[in-house]
């Protein structure tokens, strides 16, 4: 128990950074997988194709949610159950966190191979750019579980208290897929389903490394085959705090659907195809942010288990610097060097660039509210308060974010649809900080009343 003892001992921020600087290094290499693919596929295939793979945005975006919806929720419960010394039950929260990982993601993958073809229309493919997104989606789908064993219980080996671990194996993935992907797709002219395959190939041996790490190498908790029983109390904590990421990636494809319908009818396939560019650099700079935040859970979680508040609100101050920092220079880079940004996945296509350049400046105007309100909906997140971070979460994406998407474009056109995310971005922050002030109390206060709180997060007796 000792790397775990430490989230309750060591200095705050050298916590954070020791937490932080392998899942920022983790998450960025993870960003880099959809960069790294439309740079590939728009440079190899064409606009088209790029257009055709941002038509499968929510189909990827909800095989993800499954993995947040497990690997978030496992996560946090666990580091609060190491706080309390609860080895054995945070044991059996890892296997029922595996056996619902692969139950969920078989569900999902088996939906959307059935109906793969009308949810791509419904998603905004084109008759031009349908083939291209019904390849590269099919093959997604067909090996999905094996990405999300993964995806979903990576987390948890950060917030036993092992963030190197954690790092390496989304390293490896992001290295195998920089790798295998101009192999497939320019060697063995693959086109869209190269880069599928690369996706794929790298997930699966990263799930194989976390699978062996959690039987045979040297983690703190192991996967043992009496925890793989699902028990009802167990499955619903791991859910109460994990549909607050699930729902924010499920809102994600909500909205990408609502987007593209909208881009289509104002600017066209090539609008599609500018906005998966958006979307990627917006998660390239989001990422580093996720990573703080995977840094701090396990401290915020840790010592809010332990009943010491200061610790925990140094963590929270500390987190949402860092990401306020974070986003102020994305900020900069988006609106000094645009076009630069979009001419990186197609030098040639004039119109997609100049489309491309505005609608990101746009777009991701309020970028730098977003890094202390993502902070603050972790903080929530971490210390099992399940509602409060959900509705935050949904917050932007879904219940701002879709009526701006549909009520702009009748007054500004195409440019309506870039300046609803930034309308969006600063709405949802500032109810964020209300949110926190009025937490701000609640730390403040007694020990009883944060037993109360732990109590209904994690249904232990206190």
């Amino acid at each position: 128990m000792d790397e775990s003892r430490e989230l309750g001992r060591e200095n705050v921020w050298k916590l954070l950074v020791k937490f932080s600087i392998p899942a920022v290094i983790g998450m960025l290499v993870n960003a880099l997988y959809s960069v790294v693919d439309r740079i590939f596929v728009g440079r190899g295939v064409g606009s088209m194709a790029l257009s055709g793979v941002a038509v499968t945005f929510p189909i990827t975006n909800i095989i993800m949610a499954v993995g947040m919806l497990v690997g978030t929720g496992a996560a946090a419960v666990v580091s609060i159950k190491l706080g309390q010394k609860k080895l054995g039950e945070a044991e059996h929260i890892l296997g029922n966190a595996f056996v619902l990982s692969v139950g969920i993601t078989i569900i999902i993958s088996i939906l959307g191979l059935v109906f793969l073809e009308p949810l791509l229309v419904m998603f905004g493919a084109s008759a031009e750019t349908l083939p291209y997104a019904r390849q590269f989606a099919a093959i997604l789908l067909s090996g999905a579980v094996l990405q999300n064993i993964g995806f979903g219980l990576n987390p948890i080996i950060r917030s036993q208290g092992d963030p190197k671990t954690a790092m390496k194996t989304m390293l490896i993935g992001a290295v195998l897929n920089f790798a295998i992907n101009p192999v497939l797709i320019f060697g063995f002219n693959l086109g869209v389903a190269g880069s599928a395959f690369a996706t794929l190939i790298s997930q699966a041996v990263c799930t194989v490394w976390i699978f062996t790490y959690f039987t045979r190498g040297k983690s703190l908790l192991k996967l043992k085959k009496p925890n793989l029983k699902l028990e009802k109390h167990i499955v619903g904590q791991i859910l109460a705090i994990g549909i607050s990421p699930f729902a924010m990636q499920v809102a994600a494809s909500l909205v990408t659907i609502s987007i593209n319908t909208n881009l289509y009818r104002y600017g066209g396939d090539l609008a599609i195809g500018a906005y998966s560019l958006i979307s990627s650099i917006a998660i390239l700079l989001l990422m580093p942010m996720f990573g703080i935040n995977q840094g701090a859970q396990p401290i915020i979680g840790y010592n809010y288990g332990s009943m010491q508040h200061d610790r925990v609100k140094k963590a929270l101050k500390y987190s949402a610097g860092v990401n306020t920092v974070i986003a102020a220079a994305g900020f900069l880079i988006i609106e000094l060097f645009p076009v630069q940004i979009i001419s990186m996945f197609n030098s040639t296509d004039k119109q997609l660039i100049a489309i491309g350049s505005e609608g990101i400046r746009l777009y991701l105007m309020m970028m730098v509210l977003i890094g202390p309100s993502c902070a603050i909906i972790n903080y929530f997140q971490s210390v099992g308060k399940a509602k409060q971070s959900m509705v935050l979460s949904l917050l932007r994406q879904v219940i701002l974010l879709i009526p701006l998407v549909f009520i702009l474009p009748h007054f500004f056109q195409l440019h309506g649809i870039w300046m609803a995310g930034a309308v969006s971005d600063l709405v949802s922050s500032l109810i964020c900080f209300a949110f926190i002030a009025k937490e701000a109390k609640l730390l403040n206060g007694t020990d009883e009343k944060i037993r109360e709180n732990l109590a209904a997060a994690c249904n232990v007796q206190s």
